[in-house]
């Protein structure tokens, strides 16, 4: 049996006004002529001599990778059309979140806290900080609803695929900017405790970007991971107090407060 690469250049190509179609080929990098891989022009007994490294295409092509992957892991699908330009500040507490939001994008730098009750605006902020962030073009941008999250990494967690669950969990804490939606809403078994905080713990010993959205009281957030988020040394934080958007027009819904059904 002969290899399909011999295989296809035989097959006949439909004429197309006379000439025969030919498929464009894929442009071949100069620097590796296509091996992916290159040994430095160093002497005998240099450390390096006779090592491989990976030329810049095939980096460029495993940065790309990583980043579709996040992207497909980061749960933004359904979230793209959030914006700062079309969120709605109808008060002063939500102009004060959106600016705190804004500012946050322009400099890239510790960490944003939004708080406030369901509905008034919290996760569309921080979806708009990802989408901007990546509009920028960052090479990696993590969304994330707290639950799921840890949901996934169970879901991955497997002692005979330890690399697997390795690879992702470090793809997770390192990413460039990480948004943590819905923080305190998580179940709080030990596990999910403990793999929360080594995400949190890291990106506060890194001072990496991160964004996180709560509805919850302190109390219902972890103490090691509260104490983290509530550094004013590296943490910004913005409560709202707002009206709950989704009820709007619900004549039991008065001023942010619950009628009686």
């Amino acid at each position: 049996m002969k290899p399909l690469s011999e295989i296809i250049p035989r097959i006949p190509r439909t004429p197309v006004n006379g000439e025969v179609y030919r498929a464009p080929e894929a442009p071949v990098c100069p620097k590796c002529q296509g091996a992916g891989w290159l040994r430095l022009d160093v002497p005998l007994g240099h450390p390096s001599f006779g090592r491989l490294f990976k030329c810049e295409c095939t980096q460029k092509t495993a940065d790309r990778a990583r980043m579709a992957e996040l992207r497909r892991l980061s749960q933004l699908e359904g979230l793209e059309d959030k914006t700062f330009a079309n969120f709605e500040a109808s008060t002063p507490d939500l102009e004060r979140a959106r600016a705190a939001a804004e500012s946050f994008v322009q400099e890239l730098n510790g960490w944003l806290v939004l708080t406030g009750p369901c509905g008034t605006g919290k996760t569309h902020l921080a979806a708009a900080v990802a989408n901007e962030t990546l509009a920028r073009g960052a090479h990696s941008v993590m969304f994330a609803v707290v639950p799921d999250l840890l949901d996934h990494l169970r879901a991955t967690f497997d002692p005979a695929r330890g690399v697997n669950y390795d690879k992702r969990f470090t793809e997770i804490r390192e990413a460039f900017l990480l948004v943590l939606d819905d923080l305190g809403t998580e179940n709080a078994t030990p596990w999910a405790k403990e793999k929360l905080y080594q995400i949190v713990n890291h990106r506060y010993n890194q001072q990496l970007p991160t964004v996180i959205t709560t509805n919850q009281t302190d109390k219902a957030i972890e103490e090691r991971i509260l104490s983290r988020v509530l550094d004013s040394s590296l943490s910004k934080r913005v409560a709202i107090k707002a009206e709950d958007y989704r009820r709007r027009g619900d004549p039991t819904y008065l001023r942010g407060q619950r009628g009686t059904r």
